[in-house]
């Protein structure tokens, strides 16, 4: 990966930018979270997350998404800036 550090969704904080590298759902989970944009290369924003870390609002392209902890922790990401 050219050195690039790689970490959870849920890692990251309010304002951030990274580059989605997994998704490590299966089933219907991951389903939902490719039709919303949400998968490998795409850009992710975090919008809001919630004081305990325990909600996070992500913009994938146009689309805003609402996820728990439990599925952003299911996200591996890098150049996170």
């Amino acid at each position: 990966m050219n050195g690039e550090r790689m970490t959870l969704l849920s890692a990251c904080t309010k304002g951030g930018i990274a580059t989605v590298v997994k998704i490590n759902a299966t089933g219907p989970l991951k389903q939902r979270l490719i039709s919303f944009g949400l998968m490998k290369g795409a850009e992710i924003t975090m919008l809001e997350c919630g004081i305990t870390k325990s909600t996070f609002e992500i913009k994938v392209g146009n689309v805003s998404i609402a996820l728990r902890r439990e599925e952003a922790e299911l996200i591996e990401v890098s150049n996170v800036r």
